[in-house]
């Protein structure tokens, strides 16, 4: 098969290196396969990338030697913290795995290269003819694909344009739970999703409603005068280490949710088909999903592409809305957090973990007892047997 795959992100590229690893074992000619990629080899915007180890085990099963590669530079730790109103509680047992996307993507360039996937850097592609006669085009373009706005007719995308604004830096303060961090300060809420991703640097997502953003001026600031405003914000945390910005401007996060996946021999994957949302940290475990169930239609179906794209949507739709689904509710808890902060910290932290609906206080016990306990005490009624 001839494959153009536009964007050169973790879903197209996985994508590549299943297909054409898979025509190698085989022992068959390999697929004539092309990556175009808008940015430059060394270009990341961002800092780390974090996984869960449910995420990282759907790597491991289908390519043990990518997962080895992917994962030669991760830091690994098993504790999450919620600081409310300066306080401090820890929720046990959740294990993340962190790396720097940098090193995500040069693990997948190398594995791709091996098999004799081409990539091109530094070409923008808003219309599949570019690539010539292809039997199937991959748009794996992100969150603001052009080939998906294209062909938005056939599509039908929503963009959701979510009310907070966030802003992505990096420190040198290494944290090595994975914190989120509710600071009150003079013109409203401000919020930090940080933890270390290497030995010398944290990922450190600030967050903010649009009336506190509106009263800072932070949309009247400077990249610098920004930056400066979060590390004031944040010094308690920061604790005298700087934050650092890689083109950090504020923007607001778009849902994106797609009613046909497919159109002719395109189909949508990754941030291009269905975004998660950062708080839940579920864009890349997505675009890697998909590219697994794409391949497995391939396998399914073999170069009926209008079959394969069919079974795509069979085997990869269910699990994909569920993660969608959950994603929006925990964007929504940052979004009205106003009626929560009175909380105590314990109630504060119980109720960022129950967020979602999918977990209820039976999985909290079993997860976090400490939690559990902690909970429980502050409310008995709860509990209370009639007389």
């Amino acid at each position: 098969m001839k494959i153009g795959i536009v964007g050169g992100g973790p879903a197209g590229l996985f994508y590549a290196y299943l297909m054409q690893r898979d025509r190698i074992a085989e022992g068959k000619p390999p697929h004539d396969i092309h990556v175009v990629e808008r940015d430059a080899e060394d270009a990341t915007y961002g800092w780390g990338v974090v996984f869960s180890d449910v995420a990282l085990a759907f790597v491991r099963d289908i390519a043990p030697e990518l997962y080895d590669a992917m994962t030669a530079k991760q830091e690994v730790f098993d504790e999450m913290a919620v600081v409310h109103r300066g306080v401090r509680v820890t929720l046990a047992h959740n294990t993340f795995h962190r790396m720097a996307r940098i090193d995500l993507l040069e693990a997948l360039h190398a594995a791709c290269r091996d098999v004799g996937v081409a990539i091109a850097f530094g070409r923008r592609v808003d219309d599949p003819a570019a690539l010539g006669d292809c039997d199937l085009v991959i748009a794996a373009d992100g969150a603001n694909s052009a080939i998906r706005t294209r062909y938005a007719e056939h599509f039908q995308p929503t963009l959701d344009v979510r009310p907070n604004w966030l802003a992505w830096y990096g420190t040198t303060r290494l944290f090595d739970a994975l914190s989120l961090i509710f600071r009150q300060v003079d013109d409203g809420l401000v919020i930090a999703h940080t933890y270390r991703y290497s030995p010398q640097l944290s990922t450190f997502l600030v967050e903010c409603d649009p009336a506190t953003f509106a009263k800072a001026g932070l949309d009247r600031m400077s990249e610098a005068g920004s930056l400066a405003y979060c590390e004031r914000a944040f010094a308690e945390d920061l604790q005298g280490h700087p934050l650092l910005s890689n083109r950090s401007t504020w923007f607001r996060y778009t849902m994106v949710r797609n009613v046909r996946w497919h159109h002719g021999n395109i189909v949508l994957i990754g941030d291009a088909l269905r975004t998660g949302h950062p708080s839940v940290g579920s864009g890349t475990r997505l675009a890697l999903q998909d590219s697994i169930a794409l391949f497995q239609a391939y396998k399914t179906c073999g170069e009926d592409v209008p079959a394969m794209l069919d079974e795509f949507v069979r085997i990869r739709q269910p699990g994909s809305e569920s993660l969608r689904k959950a994603a929006l509710k925990s964007t929504e808890w940052y979004e009205d957090l106003g009626p929560k902060l009175p909380l105590d910290p314990v109630s504060f932290a119980y109720d960022y973990v129950t967020r979602s609906g999918r977990v209820d206080h039976a999985e909290v016990r079993k997860r976090d007892p400490d939690l559990a306990d902690a909970w429980e005490r502050l409310h008995p009624e709860h509990f209370a047997r009639p007389d």
